[in-house]
């Protein structure tokens, strides 16, 4: 896998296409499974691994990047499956999601492949392993399982909803009572962390699985009102989604005569420097990593102070 995470620069250009590009592994067997290229740093053999007392049952230990300390994750045991082997052999993909660095012990590394988010589903609802999934695809005739690794984290490192006190202004959520917030987040565990913290500030929220899901909701709610901006306060997307990514949904609101003004915020897991290059171009208005209770407040209760004077 040397020099395949080279061409970020060229990736770039996917951005407003609906398109993405999968990395694609193993573990266990012969299930294949797979995340965004775009959170991928690099893929190497696992360095040296030093255990640490009390750590999650699922993290195997941690390694030593370019003078960073970093947690390996057995991703095969974190989603519910047997304990990948570790040995000198064993292959680590290095990720960047919500401000942290991490790596995860895989199998082995396929390929990347470039796919357009239409190709991109939901994946099937029920019990066992569908639980750790944002969509499924295929791909030469085999299903690909792509990993809700949001998920993953949120269950081996605790996370708060909580927003801290002296942020809070009740005065100026007061003005925006009747309004509502519309997420957008193929994670069921990110929408769930978003509808909190809003739901704490004393906001109404309405959520959509994916940007299609989203767009279509919004075109209704158009056509069944007399101006959609005296409901809707603003929408928060994530960017990586089945059918419609975050990119494209914006690209199709501004591209709307009665939706075409809506604030949109881009709120995803994805490298910060990355997205704040991609939000001029697909126009959004702004941008927040993923997940900081008080950095949402802040954005939402900055936006109402701006259209409420």
């Amino acid at each position: 896998m040397a020099g395949v995470l080279d061409t970020v620069d060229q990736r770039t250009q996917l951005v407003g296409e609906n398109r993405l590009e999968l990395l694609m592994f193993r573990l266990i067997g012969r299930q294949v499974f797979a995340i965004n290229v775009f959170k991928v740093q690099e893929v190497l053999k696992l360095p040296n691994l030093t255990l640490m007392p009390h750590r999650h049952p699922v993290v195997c230990g941690v390694t030593h990047l370019r003078g960073n300390t970093v947690p390996v994750i057995d991703l095969s045991m974190a989603i519910k499956m047997p304990a990948n082997k570790v040995d000198k052999d064993s292959t680590i993909i290095v990720t960047e999601y919500n401000r942290n660095v991490q790596a995860f012990l895989v199998g082995s590394v396929d390929r990347i492949v470039n796919m357009n988010w239409e190709e991109i589903q939901p994946p099937p609802k029920g019990a066992g392993r569908s639980h750790y999934l944002t969509a499924i695809t295929r791909y030469k005739d085999q299903i690909v399982e792509i990993i809700d690794v949001e998920k993953v984290l949120s269950e081996i490192v605790p996370f708060t909803t909580d927003v801290s006190p002296d942020i809070v202004n009740e005065g100026l959520i007061g003005r925006v009572k009747d309004k509502k917030i519309m997420i957008v987040d193929d994670s069921p565990v990110a929408i769930a962390q978003a509808k909190s913290t809003l739901h704490k500030l004393g906001l109404e929220v309405v959520t959509a699985s994916n940007g299609l899901q989203a767009f279509n909701y919004l075109k209704k709610w158009a056509d069944e009102c007399d101006n959609i901006h005296d409901e809707l306060l603003m929408l928060i997307t994530d960017a990586e989604m089945p059918e419609m990514d975050g990119y494209r949904l914006t690209t199709e609101i501004r591209n709307n005569a009665k939706l075409k003004d809506i604030h949109i915020v881009l709120h995803t897991s994805l490298s910060g420097s990355f997205n704040r290059a991609m939000v001029e171009k697909v126009g959004c208005d702004g941008f927040l990593s993923k997940f900081q209770p008080d950095e949402l407040a802040k954005e939402v209760q900055n936006y109402i102070e701006k259209v409420t004077g």
